[in-house]
């Protein structure tokens, strides 16, 4: 009997829903993966049947006998080293499992990478269904932060520095806008990796002739998915931009998570991480509440843009069937689907939870006393003095105002060529921040609707399969 002991974070008890979910474990763990070639193996047994190419009791007698729990995993693993893929000693198994006569018609017409090819885009189906479930509820929790402080002030900052104000709802609608490209990219790219994989040795059915073309046809329907234009044993495109959509949302979440941490610094205060008992806690100091949230969400999107470089280079196949890259796709998409499950349910936790504290956004917008509404009084005065000579007139005022610690309506006042073409008021009209926000508002409502105008579930599968 095979012994293993975890090593690494993905089957380790403690670290594993750090780096990953169980459901998605699930889909890519050795269990589903025998089980969805296992599925293949009996669905192309039965297209057979049906076409007459194999008896219709040899395809019954392989059905029957195609189940995982049958199989021997210690003769499977002992197996696979010999032979540097699984599937010979799987069909082996199967052919004992399903007896003679009819074992002899296992495979029959298949080579392995058809085998798992296929079985590994059933499995991507069924993670890109749990990635559209978290892409949703994300797209709703971060909806409803946009919509709720559509109208909350606060600075707005380029460089690390304030730079002029907008609202909470502004900045979160900008998080919202990717993940609505996102929604867009991930209905795009279902039906260029969901196809079937069936040719036979290099991709020509020769072993199968003029039933070639009806077989892969068959399986295709049989089990849900598109046929290709030809054989993809090395041309890999597709899988690497499925894991290049999975690098690509991780930056979006990766962007909400550095802008959370940043602004729920002790010094910012903007927003909290969800709370919760020994959540974010210190060994040693009991005062800190840490943004782990976030720092899972860094820690796994830097991982899974490693994946995404590494996929890329892994999709350059020699010839016909690949020496060593696409044994490379077995290290490397399980972990980025892996990887990005986690980062969205960390992502989902965060928005949904999310403190938000408009007194501490008003506080800040406070913090340069108005300096912060220095382009406002500048294109208040642009239209006096030209935007030019106004935008020296605001700076000098500025500089007065951070040496005597006035504020920037006070300094203004003081000077005579500003006072000749603005009132006092309309000086400090212009030097409030709140009021300089823009159209963030309107902005906000185009995301919204964006986010709203989505078509039905149907509609998005009739668009996949290419039916009216």
């Amino acid at each position: 009997m095979l012994s293993f002991e975890p090593a690494t974070v993905f089957s380790s008890r403690h670290l594993a829903d750090i780096f990953s979910t169980a459901p998605m474990r699930a889909i890519f763990g050795e269990s589903n993966s025998l089980a969805s070639m296992l599925l293949v193996e009996a669905a192309l047994a039965r297209v057979q049947g049906q076409l007459g190419v194999i008896s219709a009791e040899a395809a019954a007698a392989i059905t029957s006998a195609a189940r995982a729990e049958r199989l021997d995993l210690d003769e499977l693993a002992a197996g696979t080293l010999r032979a540097g893929l699984p599937v010979v000693n799987l069909v082996e198994q199967l052919i004992r499992l399903t007896g003679k006569p009819h074992g002899e018609f296992v495979h029959w017409g298949a080579t392995s990478q058809d085998i798992m090819d296929t079985a590994l885009v059933m499995q991507i189906r069924d993670a890109l269904e749990l990635v559209e479930r978290d892409l949703e509820s994300l797209i709703s929790a971060i909806t409803e932060l946009a919509r709720t402080h559509r109208d909350t002030p606060m600075v707005g900052r380029t460089k690390l520095q304030h730079a002029i104000p907008i609202t909470f709802g502004f900045k979160a609608s900008v998080w919202l806008s990717g993940l609505l490209r996102h929604r867009e990219r991930l209905a795009e790219l279902r039906p260029r990796v969901l196809q079937v994989q069936f040719g036979g040795a290099v991709g020509t059915f020769a072993s199968l002739g003029d039933d070639g073309d009806r077989v892969r046809a068959g399986l295709a329907r049989e089990l849900g998915l598109a046929e290709p234009l030809v054989a993809w044993h090395a041309a890999r495109d597709a899988l690497a931009e499925t894991v290049c959509l999975l690098g690509l949302i991780s930056t979006s979440l990766s962007k909400i998570a550095t802008d959370v941490v940043l602004m729920a610094q002790t010094e910012v205060g903007e927003v909290l991480e969800p709370g919760g008992q020994g959540h974010g806690g210190s060994s040693t100091m009991p005062h800190k509440r840490n943004p782990i949230i976030c720092e899972q969400i860094l820690s796994t999107g830097s991982a899974l843009r490693r994946l995404a470089s590494a996929m890329l280079d892994a999709s350059v196949h020699d010839h016909e069937r690949a020496t060593g890259p696409w044994q490379a796709e077995w290290l490397l998409l399980p972990e980025a689907f892996m990887l990005i499950a986690r980062a969205m349910g960390n992502a989902i936790r965060l928005c949904t939870g999310l403190v938000v504290r408009p007194d501490a956004m008003q506080a800040n917008l406070g913090r340069t006393q108005g300096l912060i509404a220095a382009e406002a009084v500048m294109m208040a005065l642009a239209p006096h003095v030209g935007r030019h000579h106004a935008h020296e007139m605001v700076g000098a005022a500025c500089t007065h105002a951070i040496a005597s610690g006035l504020t920037l309506a006070q300094s203004l006042a003081r000077d005579p060529a500003v006072t000749a073409h603005l009132t006092p008021h309309e000086v400090e009209a212009a030097a409030d921040p709140a009021r300089y926000v823009g159209q963030s508002g309107r902005e906000v409502d185009r995301v919204l609707a964006a986010s709203a105008d989505r078509p039905g579930r149907a509609a998005q599968q009739a668009k996949w399969s290419g039916t009216p």
